[in-house]
């Protein structure tokens, strides 16, 4: 008889290969739903795998998402506020600090311009449907309220939101160890899975697709062209139409903006998806090739019509599908 499959994630402190996660040196006897940075996808691999502590925890944190999304409309606007009506946002005076002021950490906000009043950043509520908030340690943590234009979390909207997060998640990781774009390794999560699962990271901002491929998580699915989009069902059972999947498309077309423009991240490709977040005129329900023309726009301002970065950010863009030809 064969023997009962092991739990992927035994309580500490026993050590050992199984462990899928870190886990904590202590465990409360009745834990609520676990908040974290893994996306829906992976937590249902989880969940159904061995049962254990690991599938109730994945189960939990799935319900939680269950309950975010059925408190709020998905088409609406992320705002500050879980309570306020779809299209509404945070009243700010126009002497207030910028929606970032205070939740990016000082030394990237203090680099990015304020917004145009008129622009209307959206606060996000920091909470994914089934991700929920973001531990301060991972990249990406100070970036639940960087301006999103309230896209809607649903389809290539929605990946530009998660995309939006992980973009500034790796600029703030950049600035914390002093990397140019060429020099950083454009990991989302690097560090959270152990030495039990085949892969280095959630996600891979430079190489979409690549981040793991393990018997139990199965392998990354995310998309590093449109020629590989996942068109899936926009409902909450296909993540919002796979927010969580495609946002590898916009994600490596920051990658080859930054690295063709050069240096520090927070100074090229950085301030630009900035400046096309904030100076108005993104429609809620931007796609891809929307967001794309608003990065040239913002290149073009800052750099003019002929510069080389308006160049990059054009082929960058081009490479991943997004834009065709001439732009």
């Amino acid at each position: 008889m064969s023997p009962a499959p092991q739990d992927p994630l035994p309580p500490p402190p026993r050590q050992g290969a199984g462990h899928l996660l870190p886990q904590p040196a202590e465990r409360a006897p009745d834990p609520g739903p676990v908040h974290g940075i893994v996306p829906p996808h992976l937590l249902r691999r989880i969940a159904d795998g061995p049962t254990g502590q690991s599938a109730d925890a994945a189960r939990r944190t799935l319900a939680l998402g269950a309950r975010t999304t059925a408190t709020r409309e998905v088409r609406a606007a992320r705002t500050g506020r879980t309570d306020a009506p779809t299209g509404t946002r945070p009243q700010s005076s126009p002497d207030a600090p910028s929606a970032s002021a205070g939740l990016l950490p000082p030394h990237i906000a203090q680099r990015l311009p304020r917004p145009d009043p008129a622009a209307r950043p959206a606060v996000p509520d920091g909470r994914a449907a089934a991700a929920g908030t973001t531990p301060a340690t991972a990249p990406g943590a100070a970036t639940s309220a960087v301006p999103e234009a309230g896209l809607i979390y649903l389809a290539q909207p929605g990946a530009l939101h998660e995309s939006i997060a992980d973009c500034f998640g790796a600029m703030t990781a950049q600035h914390q160890r002093g990397q140019r774009a060429e020099e950083a390794d454009w990991l989302i999560g690097a560090g959270l899975f152990t030495d039990a699962v085949q892969g280095v990271a959630l996600r891979s901002m430079k190489a979409p697709g690549t981040a793991y491929d393990d018997p139990v998580l199965g392998k990354d699915p995310q998309p590093d062209s449109m020629a590989h989009y996942a068109d899936l069902p926009h409902d909450a059972e296909n993540d919002n139409g796979g927010v969580h999947i495609n946002s590898g498309i916009p994600n490596r077309a920051f990658y080859l903006a930054a690295t063709g423009i050069g240096g520090r991240t927070e100074e090229g490709a950085g301030l630009l998806w900035y400046d096309a977040l904030t100076r108005g005129g993104l429609p809620r329900d931007a796609d891809f090739a929307t967001f794309a023309a608003a990065t040239l726009a913002a290149a073009e301002a800052r750099h003019g019509a002929d510069s080389a970065e308006r160049a990059a950010v054009a082929e960058a863009w081009r490479t991943v599908g997004v834009l065709e030809g001439e732009a």
